[in-house]
């Protein structure tokens, strides 16, 4: 381990937080609040701290996987520790666990809240919570890489380490150019989310923190009914950009350049579509005597799919109180996710596809001995690294989901689907579950060890589980 390496690194992400610190200050002194001083503070601290990291540069910028893993892993810890201390300072979440709870949240795209009232927030606490969304959603490591020149050539390690996926490649040979690529289409459609918004009638204040949340498929929101008190055109609004942020960006890429007839032979993004198609129709029909018009059933269908897939969290209606066989499918679309290459969570639809796929060819194998037979993904043989990768994925998936779930259940006060959909909705990084983690109830109750499990959960859920395990691995920490 080059520990000098992921010092320096952990002290550029420090001076960039800094930085984004400013923008909540700028809020809060807009609405001329107190509260824009505890931003200030913090943003000067780290400041300092990030330059005391900083002041000695390696000798040697080469490194592999386990500075990427471990630098990835304590960026993301570093920046959730130091972005919830405005909040205590300021007195909005005046309890540090809960604070930290939500900051995580918030930089995981979770969006599962401790808080009762957010409404109490000032603007600049408001803003930083959805803020943290879009950060996180593209990727604090990407957004370095795209801003700070680093050479060596290993810069795939870190970027790899945070890329949601069974797999890894870059849009262009450079990895930087690949990262600014990637941050200036999710720039570009996150302006054009808010440009409608506005255009929509929605004020600017609730357009910037809405398109925030939609745009890193957080949803977080800046009232106490979510996106409920929303128009149905803003709503709409909303809906599509979710699932336009949930396909995974080098459709975009290819879509933006030359070769446009790729980003339709794309696979995973036809079997994506196709299941959001499928849960819509079956909800619609389910929950339509529960709404006034076919209309509006499908219209409500439509968002919570949408904010499901995408594991954004927002809700325009309690749908708990809907069918077994509605909340069944969400649940369901919680593990699913959103496609690889997308600010979503979840397991994602490419490994779903792979899986099945890898069923299907063991079952055809099992009948036939002597059958010579591959699992092909988007019109190739995928590789058996790619293949046994999404199968060790989901092992862990579930191993770690078990041990969560019988953690939440030590607190005797919360039922098995609390517990069973808490831990869901915080390690698909989607926010609210059901029960008493509903849409229209918070994380607030849960113990502080229930709290932490799910802070992890949320952290291993962001960075595809494997980044946040293997900080317990002794030969991580082995000094070359």
């Amino acid at each position: 381990m080059h520990y000098n390496i992921v010092r320096y690194i952990q002290g550029m992400i420090l001076k960039i937080e800094a930085v984004l610190l400013l923008l909540p200050a700028f809020v809060g002194c807009i609405y001329r609040e107190k509260a824009a001083w505890s931003f200030f503070i913090v943003a000067a601290i780290t400041a300092a701290l990030g330059f005391l990291l900083t002041i000695r540069k390696p000798k040697k910028f080469v490194f592999y996987a386990r500075e990427g893993i471990v630098s990835v892993s304590f960026a993301w810890i570093l920046i959730s520790i130091f972005g919830a201390i405005p909040f205590v300072i300021n007195g909005d979440i005046p309890n540090y666990t809960d604070a930290l709870f939500e900051t995580i949240s918030g930089f995981t795209t979770t969006g599962a809240s401790i808080l009762a009232d957010v409404e109490v927030l000032s603007h600049a606490s408001l803003f930083w919570r959805s803020f943290t969304h879009w950060v996180g959603g593209m990727g604090v490591i990407v957004f370095m890489l795209a801003i700070v020149p680093m050479t060596g050539g290993y810069n795939a390690q870190l970027m790899r380490a945070e890329s949601p996926g069974p797999s890894f490649g870059k849009l262009v040979p450079k990895l930087r150019e690949s990262a600014k690529i990637l941050y200036l289409i999710y720039f570009a459609m996150t302006v054009i989310t808010i440009a409608a918004l506005l255009i929509a009638g929605m004020p600017l204040f609730d357009s910037l923190c809405m398109a925030f949340g939609a745009a890193g498929t957080g949803g977080f929101g800046i009232h106490n009914d979510s996106i409920g008190g929303y128009t149905i055109l803003q709503q709409a609004i909303l809906t599509i950009a979710m699932l336009a942020f949930g396909v995974n960006f080098n459709a975009y890429y290819f879509l933006l350049g030359k070769d446009k007839k790729q980003a339709f032979k794309m696979e995973e993004v036809r079997w994506y579509f196709l299941i959001v198609a499928a849960a819509i129709a079956i909800i619609t029909f389910n929950i339509r005597s529960t709404f006034e018009s076919l209309y509006l059933a499908f219209h409500h269908a439509a968002f919570q799919v949408a904010t499901i897939i995408t594991t954004t969290g927002y809700s325009t209606v309690d749908f708990d109180r809907w069918p077994e066989l509605s909340r069944g499918i969400l649940v369901l679309l919680m593990f699913i996710g959103a496609c690889a290459g997308s600010t979503g969570g979840g397991i994602k639809v490419s490994r779903i596809v792979i899986l099945f796929k890898t069923v299907k060819q063991q079952v055809v194998e099992y009948l036939h001995p002597n059958a010579v037979t591959c699992v092909k993904f988007d019109g190739r043989t995928s590789e058996k690294e790619t293949v046994h990768g999404v199968s060790v994925y989901l092992a862990t998936y579930l191993f770690l989901f078990v041990i969560s779930v019988f953690i939440l259940t030590l607190d005797p006060r919360w039922d098995l689907v609390t517990d069973f959909t808490a831990a869901a909705a915080t390690f698909n990084n989607i926010g609210p579950g059901l029960a008493g983690v509903g849409p229209t109830c918070n994380y607030g109750g849960l113990t502080v060890l229930s709290k932490y499990t799910l802070m992890y959960d949320m952290l291993a859920g962001r960075l595809e589980l494997y980044p946040m395990l293997m900080l317990f691995l002794p030969r991580v920490w082995k000094r070359n």
